[in-house]
């Protein structure tokens, strides 16, 4: 007798049990999609966000722990500074994590209405009875009593125009004329606007963010060459037609600077006094001395000195490896990203905040001359601070487009199946 193979026949279901298996694949979809919300975040998500708030917390203490003794004695409230940085705080972190739900097709489409409105929000400086000039800078604005910088967000916007605009022309970047225009002529722009109110600081750290996305763009190195000598020269230039900022040249590479004591050598020397007057361990959270009027811009500025002097070596120990913690996290992102958009954005928003952070500390050690630069996330001033958290959202939105890593198999599910035997007779 022939075997014959015997198929299984199903059973129809009765309209009920039709009825319940649907409804059990709609609340499964709607698992799904729920998960999908809380699904795990990759690793360069987490430590760029953790690194963020601590170091915005951080900085909140040292604000407090700056102004508030000369607030008392002025007569003024004593926590008035540190309020007005957590407002922009409390603003500032949940913008973060909005910005970091949204998708990379947005920020491309902002790129260019983003720079404009930026440009356009940066020329208010100038705009009589709203601009304010401070140590012969104006770059700042004045609006419901609230002081802010529009240069700022020039950082952040540049750094996704010049993504954007350098995506584009992926497949052109080996030409002088792809490379230079527009991005040349739109970085002058930017300068411009920042260099009309003297503020060479903010100029330089948006010329250092332009060159980081020209070189993540992954151009030639004859190419990226050019603009970082025109970058040279520029900063040479503008030194050199200010009697001020020479002055303060100078005085950074006089070695005897003790005898322009009261003059341009009495920031710089009170700074370095404050970092070795700490030591090992500091004099302990809000026992500076330095803060009593003897540091100018102690809680701006200077305040990495403030931190050495109440926190010790160790509390500049943990600020330094909180902004190291953040390069690794947002290298990764520039590492392991498929899409040249976010690596260009994503390294030119590093070497932003990664490089103002060690500018700002190399002027505090007397490596750099004094160039008015603050410390992202923890010096005072409510712009700066929504301007980097609002970074570091664009960053987490980048992170989350990142490939999932390969997972191991184990050695079951490396043996290989058998294949079903047949039901004959």
């Amino acid at each position: 007798m022939a075997n014959t193979t015997v198929t299984p026949t199903r059973p129809q279901s009765t309209l009920p049990e039709q009825a319940a298996e649907t409804s059990a694949r709609r609340g499964l979809a709607a698992r799904v999609n729920l998960g999908k919300v809380f699904a795990p975040v990759p690793s360069e998500f987490l430590l760029i966000a953790s690194t963020a708030l601590l170091l915005t917390g951080f900085g909140l203490v040292m604000i407090l722990s700056a102004t508030s003794a000369t607030a008392t004695a002025a007569g003024q409230p004593p926590y008035e500074a540190v309020l007005k940085q957590a407002l922009f705080a409390t603003l500032g972190i949940p913008l973060m994590f909005v910005a970091s739900r949204l998708p990379v097709a947005f920020w491309k489409k902002i790129a260019w209405p983003a720079l404009i409105f930026a440009i356009l929000f940066q020329l208010l400086v100038f705009v009589p009875g709203l601009g304010v000039e401070n140590a012969g800078n104006r770059n700042w604005i004045m609006i419901a009593g609230l002081q802010a910088q529009p240069s700022e967000f020039l950082k952040l916007t540049l750094a996704l125009w010049i993504g954007y605009v350098l995506f584009r022309k992926r497949t052109l970047l080996g030409s002088w004329s792809h490379v230079l225009i527009p991005l040349v002529p739109m970085t002058i722009l930017v300068l411009a606007t920042v260099m009309a109110g003297k503020d060479m600081g903010t100029a330089m750290i948006i010329a250092l963010a332009a060159l980081g996305a020209l070189f993540f763009s992954g151009v030639k190195l004859r190419l990226f060459i050019l603009p970082a000598l025109l970058g040279v020269v520029g900063a040479v230039v503008f030194a050199w037609t200010s009697p001020d900022r020479m002055r303060r040249i100078m005085s950074f590479l006089n070695t005897d600077c003790l005898s322009d004591y009261f003059g341009d050598c009495w920031q710089p020397l009170h700074g370095i006094w404050g970092l070795a007057g700490g030591g090992i361990l500091g004099l302990g959270l809000g026992n500076s001395k330095e803060k009593y009027d003897w540091l100018p811009a102690a809680a701006n500025d200077y305040i990495f000195a403030i931190v050495g002097e109440e926190l010790g070596l160790l509390g500049c120990i943990v600020v330094l490896g909180l902004f190291a913690l953040f390069a690794v996290g947002a290298f990764h992102i520039v590492r392991k990203t498929d899409d040249p958009f976010v690596r260009i954005v994503s390294g030119a928003i590093t070497v932003w905040i990664v490089g103002q952070a060690l500018v700002n500390i190399g002027v505090v050690l007397r490596v750099f001359p004094v160039l008015g630069v603050p410390l992202p996330f923890m010096s005072q001033g409510g712009t700066s601070l929504l301007s980097v958290l609002l970074a570091c959202g664009v960053l987490l939105s980048f992170a989350r487009t990142l490939p999932a890593p390969v997972r191991a198999r184990t050695p079951r599910e490396r043996m290989p199946r058998t294949p079903r035997a047949k039901i004959s007779r």
